[in-house]
């Protein structure tokens, strides 16, 4: 799958002197990981932590699919909100699904603060404006929901939002714990302390497909087989191709960033902007002085097409950008396309699945990726350990598409 077209930027801010193989002969293992990515890195961190031989193996390069187009911001909420995730879930399970986001949000700061190569992981507030009049009863109700299981939340009406902004919106959610991120040097940052815990990281090395056994595992690549006891599937939007799940599916994003900007002083708080509408422009600015944008979601280009749709939506995004903050020097420097996938409830998919004995796959499909990738790690290095744990079931790959509420 062609997972990023375009230039993404991340890229450029990080030169590694750890040097990956491809692997070349027989291993065996406790854990295999299968990606290279935001997922398979975070949960090699955790297992190899607790001591387990851990093995990851990706096709391409490490962190270069979806990790290096990811716009790095990382929130406890979500595209869909504590008030919805309630009327589909259950007071229960919706309240809990918020709950673990907040908590992953904790437990990322902490896992960056701990690394030695700096992921450039800052904390922020978000910004979520009404699109238009109709949805600012939205964002009141969200509001009194948000506050009343006990997430901290500011709801701004139109004079504040003028006060703070060169933009006039009829009402805002400004909501507090957020942090961002630049997901390339953090997936780098996490594999080099994974590797200090004895993990062992083989780039370019592609899974030609699996067996299994009584005892775990067999994972043929096109040089050398690996014996697991476990595997975790961590292929981010290619687990498509492994095992299709009903309830996920792709489409098409868009992101740029800008050349550096002298003067950013007009963004209050550099806090993270984004929007009620569906699909939703967001914004976030960089230690570097640049503004990231993203959105134009829309289905999958034609192969030969996905580079000039790139170029074209690039375009379209830097005149939404300029019409937030018209400022002189805005000038696109990359701009990329990339894969993205969600699911038709709006959680990510973690977990075990029926057909596939000894295995977890990590899908955190949806706009918090990250999030839900610190989520799995979590849940799985638990589960790997023996400790049982009920949230796991929230992510069950075997729900329906809309479960039942509590």
């Amino acid at each position: 799958m062609d997972l990023v077209y375009g230039t993404p930027y991340w890229p450029s801010t990080y030169k590694s002197d750890v040097g990956y193989s491809s692997l070349e002969t027989d291993i065996s293992c406790d854990c295999l990981i299968i990606g290279g990515g935001m997922g398979g890195a975070l949960t090699s961190k955790l297992l190899s932590q607790r001591g387990f031989d851990t093995v990851v193996i990706d096709k391409r390069k490490i962190a270069h699919g979806s990790s290096s187009a990811n716009t790095g911001l990382l929130q406890y909420t979500n595209d869909k909100t504590l008030t919805s995730c309630i009327n589909t879930f259950g007071e229960e399970k919706g309240v809990r699904f918020y709950q673990l986001c907040r908590e992953a949000m904790q437990h990322l700061a902490e896992i960056a603060g701990s690394l030695k190569t700096d992921p450039w992981f800052i904390p922020r507030n978000s910004f979520c404006f009404a699109s238009v009049e109709e949805d600012v009863a939205l964002l009141e109700e969200e509001y009194r929901t948000l506050q009343k299981y006990g997430f901290e939340a500011e709801l701004w009406e139109a004079d504040q939002i003028k006060n703070h902004f060169p933009f006039e919106k009829p009402a805002a959610l400004y909501t507090k714990g957020d942090a961002e991120v630049n997901p390339y040097r953090f997936v780098q940052a996490l594999f080099e302390s994974a590797i200090q815990h004895g993990a062992r990281i083989y780039e370019q090395t592609e899974m030609i497909h699996c067996d299994y056994d009584d005892e775990g595992v067999w994972c043929y690549t096109p040089k050398g087989k690996i014996r697991a006891k476990k595997v975790v599937y961590a292929a981010g939007y290619e687990t498509q191709e492994i095992k299709k799940d009903r309830g996920a599916y792709l489409k098409s994003t868009y992101a740029i960033i800008t050349k550096p900007l002298p003067d950013l002083s007009s963004w209050y708080e550099q806090a993270m902007i984004w929007e009620t509408a569906r699909p939703y422009l967001y914004m976030r600015t960089t230690p570097d002085h640049r503004i990231i944008a993203g959105g134009l979601d829309e289905e999958i280009p034609d192969q030969d097409q996905r580079e000039l749709r790139a170029k074209n939506q690039g375009d379209v995004l830097l005149e939404e950008v300029k019409s937030y903050f018209p400022l002189d020097a805005l000038e696109i420097d990359y701009v990329w396309g990339a894969v993205f996938g969600n699911t038709h409830d709006g959680l990510p998919l973690i977990g075990t699945h029926p057909e596939y004995p000894h295995s977890y796959f990590v899908e955190g499909y949806g706009g918090n990726g990250t999030v839900y990738s610190m989520i799995a790690a979590s849940l799985i290095a638990d589960a790997i350990s023996g400790v049982e744990n009920e949230d796991m079931k929230l992510f069950s790959l075997t729900r329906t598409s809309k479960p039942s509420p509590a």
